[in-house]
Order: structure tokens, then sequence, then C-alpha cells
């Protein structure tokens, strides 16, 4: 009806004031209802600004879209209802046999279940199935705040969503969370660069929201650039590797980096002096996820190093202890975090036990992984960092960390990104923070040539055997 009326209205203001101060009414009731009802439709607020300044072609292109958006979500609502009937029948049936004892008939039900997923009767990329799953808490990372109208109001993330995975123990990326375990396939920027508005984060950085999408775009799989809205740097202009130019304008995104067995040692970021865990979890939540808490760090007022984080006062964010609900938090995440053991490979699965028994005379010997690897820590206790000619690699990342040197890496459960665990393929391997070195053959190699070892390739796959066993 709006459509049709509107058609019909003159540009000029004082032609059809009062139809177009009917319209505008009814829009606003629209606009109310939908805030009800907790649906977000930008688009309708959009068509009354139009409306209001007579731009009635740009109002009914807005209505349309609004039109759309309506559709959309009824449809999905509709997919959600059936979904929820299906899956409350199956648990009904479920329960029924159990009650009644029907042991055998529950497992083909429950079966049932589980074939449906295998065999992608669910789709899992539908919105209404993630709706749904988001409903029953089973998304790991994200957390969903639903209206009374069981519409979705807010998603919220935790550490999860980057720092867990699942052993796809029912299918790919449906199985038990195994948390501390670095989300490889996770695209962070692929979906941060989806925003419908980046102009806040094309506003800090000053640039452009095309800008910020390349960049964004250019992280790839488990990866993310956590100093960017400190320093603006968004690509290292020459990657260095034994002297050697190996790549130019390379993202300045690295791994995402594992939060397990990091007990007994200090520093557990990439790159120097950021702090351990509970440093960087009070960074994160405050600087990164955008949380209600209080951070410190005086070293990101140097406009020099971090001229964006300087700007904006990064380095000092204050709230009342009564409102800040970060840091009452720390102790006991950091606690938790401590505790998360390193996944332990299985012999003659994971690595060749002959082998790896001769790589481990090498490891501590004529290879000298030993002397910043130290046993059972796998780096070194104390201050585990190095200048970045130490290492043989461009300074980049490290110039972009408060003691512009790097870490010496923990070696524990390396066997996991080496085989690919739970991951899919083609994210597999990428060794040092950049994910420079495809696989630890090539890690063992840029040493042998950095440090002129003199290993011959047996000796390399030796040392390699050892490493998947740690």
């Amino acid at each position: 009806k709006l459509q049709k009326a509107a058609a019909g209205l003159p540009g000029n203001d004082s032609a059809g004031r009062q139809q177009k101060e009917q319209m505008s009414q009814s829009l606003a009731d629209l606009a109310k209802k939908a805030q009800e009802l907790g649906l977000s439709l930008p688009s309708l607020e959009e068509a009354i600004k139009a409306l209001e300044n007579s731009q009635i072609d740009q109002f009914l292109k807005d209505l349309k879209i609004t039109e759309n958006d309506l559709e959309k979500m009824q449809a999905m609502a509709k997919a959600i209802q059936e979904l929820e009937k299906q899956q409350a029948q199956l648990g009904k049936d479920l329960a029924e046999q159990l009650d009644k004892g029907q042991a055998e008939v529950a497992m083909q039900t429950l079966q049932k279940m589980i074939d449906q997923l295998k065999n992608n009767q669910i789709d899992l990329n539908d919105p209404a199935v993630t709706l749904l799953l988001l409903k029953r808490n089973a998304v790991v990372g994200l957390d969903g705040s639903f209206n009374s109208t069981g519409s979705l109001r807010s998603v919220g993330i935790s550490c999860s969503l980057c720092h867990s995975t699942v052993d796809n123990s029912l299918t790919f990326g449906i199985g038990h969370r195994l948390d501390g375990w670095a989300n490889r396939d996770l695209n962070v920027g692929a979906i941060a660069a989806l925003s419908p508005n980046l102009q806040p984060v094309a506003d800090l950085l000053g640039t452009d929201v095309a800008t910020v999408g390349n960049v964004l775009n250019s992280w790839g799989p488990g990866k993310f650039d956590a100093e960017l809205f400190l320093d603006g740097k968004a690509f290292n202009p020459q990657q260095v590797t034994d002297g050697v130019v190996t790549g130019t304008n390379v993202s300045g995104a690295t791994l995402i980096p594992n939060a397990l067995g990091l007990a007994g040692y200090n520093q557990h970021t990439w790159t120097g002096a950021w702090g351990t865990v509970t440093y960087w979890n009070a960074f994160v939540a405050n600087l990164e996820m955008h949380g209600v808490g209080t951070f410190f760090d005086p070293r990101l007022n140097d406009a020099s190093k971090f001229p964006i984080a300087a700007a904006h006062g990064f380095g000092n964010i204050r709230t009342d202890p009564g409102s800040d609900r970060i840091t009452p938090k720390l102790g006991a995440l950091q606690f938790y975090q401590l505790a998360i053991p390193a996944p332990k490979p299985t012999a003659a699965v994971d690595f060749n036990v002959d082998a790896a028994a001769r790589g481990q005379e090498l490891f501590g010997g004529k290879a000298r992984c030993g002397t910043c690897h130290v046993a059972p820590l796998w780096t070194e206790p104390g201050w585990n960092l190095h200048q970045p000619t130490e290492i043989g690699i461009d300074s980049f990342q490290a110039n972009r960390a408060p003691d512009n040197v790097y870490k010496t890496m923990n070696l524990a459960g390396i066997f996991v990104r080496e085989g690919g665990r739970f991951m899919d393929p083609a994210n597999k391997g990428r060794f040092y923070h950049d994910g420079r070195f495809q696989t630890l053959r090539d890690v063992v190699r840029h040493y042998n040539t950095l440090s002129n070892l003199g290993l011959t390739d047996s000796e390399i796959n030796d040392l390699i055997e050892y490493l998947k066993s740690l």
C-alpha cells in the first residue's frame, strides 16, 4: 500500500504533505514493531529519511529492500520452526524408547540423527540451522542472545572461537571440543570483511572501506593481525629468509597460536615482551573483542611505534570496577589455560619410533635444537626471546612488538600441525609466525643453512620424526 501511495507523490515538499506525514507515521509504527520483535531493518530507517526529504525514487528502492528482508526473515522463521519440529520429534521418540527400555530401537533413532548429518541431509550452511544450533549452545566460541519472539538479538564471541576446535568424532567440524587448539580453518578476516559497516574500522585506520576489505581478505584461514589496530601496518613489504627475498607485500597477519602447553615459561605470543597469556587475555578482551574492562600498557603511548594506539588512548582503558566485566575473570581464565596440556602423539602412528630415537640424539647434539628448545618446556626457561638475525629472518613482525624480538616457539604437540590433525588438509603445516615454512622439513633445512649444521637428508628425516614425538 505504501509503495502504491508513494508512486503518486510529487517530489515537491509543499504537495502531498499530509499524505507523506501519514505514510511516515505508518513506517514509524512498522519500525517500532520490528524493534519490539528484535528485527534489524536498516533499509526501513533509510526509507523514512528518503520520504522526509521527498526523495521518492530512493524511498521506493529502500522500501523494496525492506520488503525483501522481511520476506527472507519470514522464510527463515518458518524453516527454523520446521527444524525444531523435526528435532523435537526425534528427541521425543528417543526419550520414549529409552523410557521403555528399547535400547536397540533407541540406537536406531540416534543413528538416524547421525546419518542426517553425515549424509548432508541437514545443511550446516543454512542460516536457519545456524540459528537453531546457537539456540542449543552448540557452536564453539559463539553465544547467541535471542528475543522473546525467538529472533536473534546479538552474538557474542569467546576465546574458544579462535583457540578451540573439535575432534571430528561425528563428522568433519562436529565432535568433542578441544580447548587450546588453534582453529586453523577459521578465516577471521573473511568473516570480518562481511560486516555491513566497515566505516568505523576505516576511520580508525585512516583509510577507505575498500582498502579495509582488501586487508581483511588477505589474512586467510587460521590467521589474525592483532597489531593492525595499533600500528596500521597491514603488509610486510619484504619477507626475507636466509638473506633471500621470499615474498613482497605479504599479509601482516600471524597464525593463531595455541593456548595450551603454556605452563612453566614466559612470553606466550609470537613476538617479544608482550607478556604471558594473562596479559594477552586482557589485551584481546579489551582492544580486539571490545569488552567492558580495564587495560593498561604505557608502551602503547609510543606514537612512533604504535601511532593508532597512541592516538586513541588504547594504552589506558579505564572502567569503573563495578562495571568491569573482564578483570574479575582474568585469574580463573589464566589458571585454566595454564592447566591445558599439550596433546600427546601416539608412537608408530604420529611418528616413527626408531627414527625418533636417532633424531633425539641429533636434537641435543649436531642439530643444536636443544640449546633454545629446552626439554621438557621445549622453549627457554627465563627470557625466551631472540633477535631476528639469530633466527635468520626479516624483522617486520618483531619490530611491531615492544622489544623488536621473536619468541622461541614451544614445540610440544607440533605433530598436530605437521599432520593436519582435525583441520582442512589445505591448512596443515605452516610454521613460524607467518606460516612462511610449509613443513617441518622446510624449517629444519632453514636452520641447516643458517647455522651450517651439515645435516644429511637422512638426519633431517630422523630429526623431523623426533620433533613429531614431542
